[in-house]
């Protein structure tokens, strides 16, 4: 009779270890397809954004177009807010999934959008004299080495509590700097940036910065 009832609290266990797990794999499911989705629904902005960014490069490079500078600089602030909030987002679904060849490519788009984003930035603060600050933030996605994705971890944490704290007098565009897109290339090496000197600051088109331990650094360069 013990042995019978022993048997019963055995295959009960079971049962039950049974539907937690069954319940942890359709949770980790449904999860999953909710990062999915909301990752495709952020691709699909992405290229609606591409789009617009590109018209916008095209009408800043008209020389004798008359632009609302205030108007300029008051929607590129807040394209650039939305991207930094962007980028965090799409960080945070990237580091909960494999990265694939495809999450690379798509990757990408964010790359180029960033890259004319930055173009544009350099534009309006040049014609409409300005003020904020463009840092641009170049670092290794594809395979960084332990080692590097330590130093990134300190860029990535130092950068952010600078846009939390300067908002939008700072513009912080981060770009993958080895995701082979020739005009980003074509723009590290403007600037002398190599590929194997990742991660890189790079601060008003002027500063290169490869080491950094406070966000106090990289007050004093912008306030140079």
């Amino acid at each position: 009779m013990v042995f019978h009832s022993q048997k019963n609290v055995f295959w009960q266990a079971f049962i039950l270890a049974a539907f937690v797990f069954a319940l942890g794999i359709l949770f980790g499911f449904v999860m999953e397809n909710s990062r999915s989705a909301s990752i495709e629904k952020l691709y699909f902005q992405s290229e609606l954004d591409l789009l617009d960014i590109r018209i916008q490069n095209d009408i800043y490079s008209i020389e004798n177009i008359k632009i609302d500078c205030l108007g300029a600089v008051q929607e590129n602030i807040k394209f650039a807010d939305r991207i930094y909030e962007e980028a965090k987002l799409l960080d945070k679904y990237e580091q909960a999934n494999k990265i694939t060849g495809n999450i690379i490519l798509q990757h990408k788009k964010y790359d180029l959008l960033r890259t004319l984003f930055w173009i544009n930035s350099i534009k309006i603060k040049n014609r409409c004299n300005a003020s904020y600050h463009n840092l641009v933030y170049f670092y290794d996605y594809n395979e960084p080495s332990i080692e590097i994705r330590a130093k990134q971890a300190v860029f990535s944490r130092i950068l952010s509590e600078l846009k939390e704290e300067f908002g939008s007098e700072v513009m912080l565009i981060p770009i993958a700097g080895d995701n082979d897109i020739i005009s980003v290339e074509l723009l590290m090496n403007s600037y002398e940036i190599a590929e194997s000197e990742l991660p890189v600051i790079l601060i008003d088109e002027k500063t290169k910065v490869q080491e950094i331990e406070s966000k106090e650094e990289i007050i004093g360069l912008i306030k140079k």
